[in-house]
């Protein structure tokens, strides 16, 4: 298919590259030009100076970009996408923004006929890099049915949750939870240390029962270590975090595990940690037994 790729930062970039490799025509468009031409080093494609230049004649245009001002920005302005898309098209967003955002890009392409599905990720960079991400999907089937073998290029998994917004609204489920886990990971790795117990050899024994996690399996060995420059960074999760408690102000949910960990992130940025990975709740922990 003749596909089209905004935004080249450490997800968009493998995915790109995915899509390139598995013998799609792919134009990308990054606001940094000079990582749109680093892609272009490692894969066959082309490179566009304007996010409407790289829509058009595309059949999905894929975006991931930073929030939903980034994502409003690449679609609405005068040289975005919907300058640029062609009516019976699909735009494809995976970026982790708010689902009024989703709803209301949907309604705007949909004047020109545009279909839409929000699908935001998760799986990280490794999980980018190695083509295993979780895709999480809002929109209508016939459309998903459509994007379902470009999407399968770089996803283990990707489902259609509901209409459009289901797909972020899903993936504020995801980090909500992973808000908890890791706060209660790093309560647990430090308490291993405090007690004089072998950390690795405890995970090792806990992460075959009921306490097993992704979090668990991935992230106790660097926790212990003190190490903390990969992964998903503080700042994003801080991001997503608000858009998960606006959501929830929204619709009555109540998230005080979450509310209360958004705020030990902000601690852990005043710390200089903005983009440690979010396992550095832990070094908040630290921090509290050195003083």
């Amino acid at each position: 298919m003749k596909l089209a790729f905004i935004g080249l930062g450490v997800m968009g970039f493998p995915m790109a590259g995915h899509l390139a490799r598995s013998g799609h025509d792919v134009c990308v468009f990054n606001r940094s030009a000079d990582k749109a031409g680093r892609w272009l080093q490692q894969f066959a494609g082309r490179q566009a100076s304007t996010p409407a230049a790289a829509s058009e004649g595309a059949e999905i245009v894929f975006t991931c970009v930073g929030n939903d001002r980034d994502l409003e920005q690449v679609t609405l302005q005068d040289n975005g996408i919907l300058a640029g898309i062609a009516r019976g098209a699909i735009m494809v967003d995976h970026t982790t923004a708010s689902a009024d955002c989703a709803r209301h890009l949907a309604a705007r392409l949909q004047e020109k006929q545009v279909d839409f599905i929000d699908a935001p990720v998760s799986g990280g960079q490794q999980g980018a890099e190695n083509g295993q991400l979780t895709v999480m999907c809002g929109g209508n089937q016939a459309t998903f049915e459509r994007i379902l073998p470009a999407l399968q290029t770089y996803a283990r998994q990707a489902t259609l949750l509901g209409p459009v917004g289901s797909g972020q609204l899903t993936k504020m489920v995801n980090q909500i939870c992973i808000a908890g886990l890791i706060q209660s990971l790093a309560e647990g790795v430090q308490f291993a240390q405090q007690a004089g117990l072998d950390v690795a050899q405890v995970f090792d024994v806990i992460g075959k029962g009921a306490a097993q996690s992704w979090q668990m399996d991935n992230r106790h060995q660097t926790m212990a270590q003190d190490h903390y420059d990969h992964g998903f960074a503080v700042d994003w999760m801080r991001k997503d975090l608000a858009i998960c408690l606006a959501e929830a102000r929204n619709n009555g949910a109540q998230l005080p595990v979450a509310a209360l960990v958004d705020q030990f992130y902000a601690e852990v940025q005043a710390m200089g940690g903005g983009r440690w990975d979010t396992s550095s709740l832990l070094a908040r922990l630290g921090r509290f037994q050195s003083e």
